[in-house]
């Protein structure tokens, strides 16, 4: 847990910015990362803890040892409940823990730091903008955008942005090229419109017409290419894309 402690931030921006962070790192464990996290669970070992670190990363390790801890600790004993429920289920309880411990650090820092009402209220409102780990994980947050989206809206936004649909290669796309063909047709404003909400599957971010995504076929989740590891070039190759998380779905017994 060297990572968990190693600066204080002190005014709402750096706490923000460590907020982030700690969350990136939480979401990459119960997404892209989740293989690798669900083996670390074992049931077997002693009560162990998800920590999010301000580097982007995360691990599973002991509580801290001092008491009191130096920052607010993670629910205890998650790798007690992992197989006694549906991994979903237990990947969501995890995150709405996870989503709890970012909230107590945060506010942590901002009582240690004698943040104001006003001060307070601004951090709450920038990570209020943010969707939380659990909508990340269960995909509540990508819903609720398809929700405000009419079907015709959907079913155009799916042939102008998916990279990876079937054997018409003129579906396939890059996001460098896309901005240049929506100008010439005058449409550029309207499909930041139809994406700005749209969430990557794994690290929670929104839409931007200058990067590249692409959508699992089986949950149907948006991701940025370098969230997966996927390049424009190799999308082209890709007939079916199955993102990390229904990847192993498939793979583990």
């Amino acid at each position: 847990m060297d990572g968990g402690a190693q600066y204080n931030p002190r005014t709402v921006e750096e706490v923000f910015r460590d907020f982030k962070g700690r969350r990136a790192g939480m979401i990459k464990a119960l997404t892209t990362e989740v293989e690798e996290f669900y083996q670390q669970c074992d049931p077997e070992k002693e009560n162990l803890c998800l920590y999010g670190f301000p580097s982007e990363q995360w691990e599973v390790n002991l509580p801290a040892e001092e008491v009191p801890p130096e920052l607010p600790e993670p629910a205890l004993g998650i790798n007690f409940a992992r197989d006694g429920m549906q991994e979903k289920d237990w990947l969501s309880l995890v995150a709405v823990h996870s989503d709890a411990w970012l909230l107590s650090v945060a506010f942590y820092f901002g009582a240690r730091f004698g943040f104001d009402k006003a001060d307070r209220k601004r951090l709450f409102n920038m990570i209020n903008d943010l969707p939380t780990i659990f909508e990340v994980v269960t995909g509540t947050a990508k819903k609720q955008v398809k929700e405000k989206s009419s079907i015709t809206n959907n079913s155009s936004s799916k042939s102008k942005s998916n990279p990876k649909k079937g054997s018409e290669s003129q579906t396939k796309f890059t996001k460098a090229v896309q901005p240049k063909e929506e100008e010439e047709e005058g449409l550029e404003e309207e499909d930041e419109e139809e994406h700005g909400e749209t969430l990557c599957g794994a690290c929670g971010e929104n839409y931007a017409s200058d990067e590249f995504w692409i959508c699992c076929d089986i949950c149907e989740k948006w991701f940025h290419g370098k969230c997966v590891k996927i390049t424009p070039a190799r999308a082209e190759h890709i007939k079916q894309y199955k993102c990390p998380s229904c990847s192993n779905k498939r793979a583990r017994p």
